[in-house]
């Protein structure tokens, strides 16, 4: 699922993370454009389907089969609806992460070096979004008892543009978001119990 999902990104974003150079040409394939942080409106119909372990604040709908992809082992393939919250907290981490990679590596004309500039401050956090919305689709797939399809067959397209997204955040904020993928159901899955609670033997008044 990252793999596919990197693919979406494409490598020049990956490329702006790490040198953190204002590219105004620079595509974003993650998600179509929009003007403003919408989400995308749930598609009718589909199964609402129940997870097999519990993530807070998500949604999955079948939607049904996609005859024009086929699996490795035979199984159907479906395609799926998701709505999710990427973690404000995974969200900071790899903020945090991402400039402290940069500071190491910036070098950039008219700052000392391992200074990292201010045009460059919204391109990290776009950065950890997208990582954050990467981890939390592949966090869902498992959650729902899914496996993801290899190679271009398993990505995922989120609805969202990060860029948007990225325009208004405020670090430590959960990010929802809209996508759809295709996957297979995993049989090995197996639903979380119940806990079971004992009751009380009761005893006979005298």
């Amino acid at each position: 699922m990252r793999l596919s999902l990197i693919a979406i990104l494409g490598t020049t974003l990956i490329a702006q993370a790490v040198a953190f150079a204002p590219n105004r040409n620079a595509a974003f394939r993650l998600s179509p454009l929009y003007l403003h942080y919408e989400l995308k409106a749930e598609p009718e119909g589909g199964e609402e389907l129940s997870p097999v372990a519990s993530m807070a604040g998500s949604r999955m709908k079948n939607m049904g089969i996609d005859t024009s992809t086929k699996s490795e082992d035979g199984s159907d393939v479906f395609t799926f609806w998701l709505t999710a919250d990427a973690d404000g907290k995974l969200i900071k981490e790899y903020r945090t992460t991402v400039e402290k990679d940069a500071s190491k590596k910036a070098n950039f004309p008219g700052f000392r070096k391992g200074q990292v500039p201010p045009y460059a401050q919204p391109q990290m956090t776009m950065f950890a979004i997208q990582e954050a919305v990467i981890k939390t689709c592949e966090s869902a797939v498992a959650a729902y008892g899914l496996k993801a399809l290899p190679g271009s067959d398993g990505s995922v397209e989120v609805f969202e543009d990060i860029k948007d997204i990225t325009k208004g955040y405020k670090i430590g904020s959960d990010v929802t978001f809209t996508a759809s993928f295709k996957a297979i159901f995993d049989p090995a899955a197996k639903k979380e119990e119940e806990p079971v609670t004992e009751e009380e033997p009761v005893v006979a008044e005298e």
